[in-house]
C-alpha cells in the first residue's frame, strides 16, 4: 500500500523516492523513537499510539523509560540510578525503588492492560539488592517500557540485546550491532527498549545519558528505513536560543553538517552520537512533538537532499558559546618563517591545551582556547611560546564568547557577512575575532562576553 505524506516538509525530500517507483511497489519505512517525557505516563501513551496508527509506515518503534510528567517530578532512570548507588552501599533504597514500581503499574492500570509484571519489577529489586551493575539498573527503565508499550500497541517486544553489542572494554561494537540488526526485518511492527544492549559476556552496557536516540539510530538503519523519526516534548530546533530570542522560529530543515556546527557551538541538537549511523547510511531524520503531532517540526537531512534550501534563507541557525581566551601572537615577517605554526602545536600538545581556532594573517596568528582547558596552565604556555616561538607581541583576551552563524546557503547568497556585520556594528557589538570555514558554511565571531546576548539578537534579526 503506497503511503500518505501529509507532511509538505517530509514530500518535498522524499516525493523523489515516491515517484521513482511504480505506487504499487512503494512501502515506506519509519523507524519511530520517543523519549522519557513522550512515555512518562498512561496519558502520554495514549498519545503515542494514535500517533503511530496514524501511519502504517511506523513499524520499528524504539523507546525510552519514563521521564518527568511534571516540574519537580523525577525521571526512572535517575531513580534506577539512586537505588543502585543505594544498595552498592548498603543503604536502604526501598523509597525510591517503591517511586519505580508505583510508576509502571500506575501506567499499566491507567492503560487497562492485563500484563503482570509484578515479578519483573521483583526480579530488578532483587538483583540491584544483590549488588548488580549500575548499567543494569538503569536499563530496566527502558526494558519495562518497552513491555508496556508493546502490549499496549499488541505487538511484539524485542530486547535491544537480541542485536546491538559491546565489546569486553564496554565500547560499542558497531560492526557486530550492524550485522545482528537483519533480526529487525524479521518484524512487521515491534517494540523495541533504547539505552542499552549487551557485552560478549552476555552483561548489559548502556550507552551515555541519551543513548536511547543512538538506538534508534541503529534500528533505522538496520531496516533500511526511509526516514528516522524522533519524537519529543519540542517541535523542532529552533533558529537560536530561545531564552535570548524568546520568539526564534523553528528551523524547518537543516542538514547533517549545519547540525554539527550548531551542535560544535552549543546548540540544543542531537548529540553527533546519536545520529552517526542513519549519517552514515544517508537517513533523514524528522525531529517532531508528540504533544503537537500536527507541527512540521524539523527535518535534518544528507547534505545532498538539501535541494533549493540553499537558496533560501541563507542562514540556518546561530549559535554560540561563553569562556574563551584568545592569545595573538605577532612577528614580523612570520608568513614566510618555517615551522612557526609546526612549534607552536607542539607546545600546546605538550601542555595538554588544544585550541578551538587559530585564525592567521600575514604576521599574526592567534588561538582560541577554551577556558577550561587553559585553567592553570596559561604561565607555563605564556613561557614556553615566548622562549620557543619568539613573537614580537603576545597579546591575551579572557572573557570572549565565540558565536557561529551557520548556513549551506551562505556560499550561494552575496552580502552575507555585510549583513551579519551591518547588523554587529547597529547593535555597537565590537567583533575581537572573525574567523570562516574553509567551507564557507559558517561566520565565527569572537565578541567580548558582556556583549553575547545582544550579538546574537542582532544577527537573528537581520536574517530571520
Amino acid at each position: 500500500m503506497a503511503p500518505k505524506a501529509s507532511d509538505e516538509v517530509e514530500n518535498r525530500f522524499f516525493g523523489y523516492f515516491l515517484t521513482a517507483r511504480p505506487k504499487y511497489e512503494v512501502r515506506m519505512v519509519k523507524t519511530v523513537k520517543f523519549g522519557g517525557s513522550s512515555l512518562a505516563s498512561a496519558e502520554q501513551f495514549r498519545k503515542v499510539k494514535a500517533i503511530i496508527e496514524r501511519d502504517a509506515a511506523r513499524r520499528y518503534v524504539v523507546v525510552s523509560a519514563p521521564g518527568k510528567r511534571f516540574s519537580g517530578d523525577e525521571k526512572i532512570t535517575d531513580l534506577l540510578y539512586r537505588c543502585q548507588a543505594l544498595a552498592a552501599s548498603g543503604r536502604p533504597f526501598d523509597a525510591d525503588f517503591s517511586k519505580i514500581a508505583d510508576r509502571f503499574t500506575g501506567i499499566r492500570d491507567g492503560l487497562g492492560l492485563d500484563l503482570c509484571i509484578e515479578a519483573e519489577i521483583d526480579e530488578i529489586r532483587s538483583r540491584i539488592e544483590a549488588g548488580t551493575s549500575p548499567d543494569y539498573a538503569a536499563s530496566r527503565g527502558e526494558y519495562l517500557n518497552g513491555k508496556l508499550l508493546a502490549a499496549y500497541l499488541g505487538v511484539p517486544f524485542l530486547d535491544a540485546t537480541e542485536f546491538v553489542r559491546f565489546r569486553d572494554d564496554g565500547t560499542f561494537d558497531d560492526d557486530a550491532t550492524q550485522r545482528r540488526s537483519e533480526v529487525l526485518k524479521t518484524y512487521d511492527r515491534v517494540v523495541i527498549p533504547g539505552f542499552y544492549g549487551r557485552r560478549r559476556d552476555g552483561s548489559i552496557r548502556t550507552f551515555s545519558r541519551g543513548g536511547s536516540d543512538i538506538t534508534g539510530a541503529i534500528v533505522a538503519r538496520g531496516t533500511e528505513s526511509d526516514v528516522y523519526e524522533n519524537w519529543t516534548d519540542v517541535s523542532g530546533f529552533l533558529m537560536t536560543d530561545p531564552r535570548i530570542v524568546p520568539e526564534a522560529q523553528t528551523i524547518e530543515t537543516v542538514t547533517y553538517s549545519e547540525l554539527r556546527e550548531l551542535s560544535y557551538m552549543g546548540a540544543s541538537v542531537l548529540h553527533e552520537d546519536s545520529i552517526f549511523p542513519v549519517r552514515r547510511a544517508r537517513i533523514p531524520i524528522h525531529v517532531l512533538n508528540t504533544n503537537d503531532p500536527e507541527a512540521k517540526g524539523t527535518m535534518i537531512v544528507p547534505d545532498s537532499m538539501a535541494g533549493d534550501k540553499e537558496h533560501a534563507r541563507p542562514l540556518t541557525g546561530i549559535a554560540g558559546r561563553r569562556g574563551y581566551t584568545v592569545i595573538t601572537l605577532t612577528k614580523d615577517n612570520l608568513h614566510n618563517e618555517l615551522g612557526f605554526a609546526y612549534r607552536l602545536m607542539g607546545i600546546l600538545a605538550r601542555n595538554g591545551i588544544s585550541a578551538e581556532r587559530m585564525p592567521s594573517g600575514i604576521d599574526t596568528i592567534s588561538l582560541v582556547i577554551d577556558d577550561k582547558r587553559l585553567s592553570g596552565k596559561m604561565d607555563q604556555l605564556y613561557h614556553d611560546i615566548m622562549i620557543e616561538c619568539s613573537p614580537d607581541t603576545v597579546e591575551i583576551a579572557s572573557c570572549i564568547a565565540l558565536i557561529a552563524s551557520v548556513g549551506i546557503g551562505m556560499v550561494r547568497n552575496p552580502g552575507v557577512a555585510a549583513k551579519l556585520f551591518t547588523a554587529l556594528s547597529e547593535a555597537e557589538v565590537n567583533a575581537r575575532l572573525i574567523d570562516q570555514d574553509s567551507n564557507e558554511m559558517n561566520i565565527i565571531v569572537g565578541v567580548e562576553q558582556r556583549d553575547f546576548e545582544r550579538a546574537i539578537e542582532a544577527i537573528y534579526r537581520a536574517f530571520a
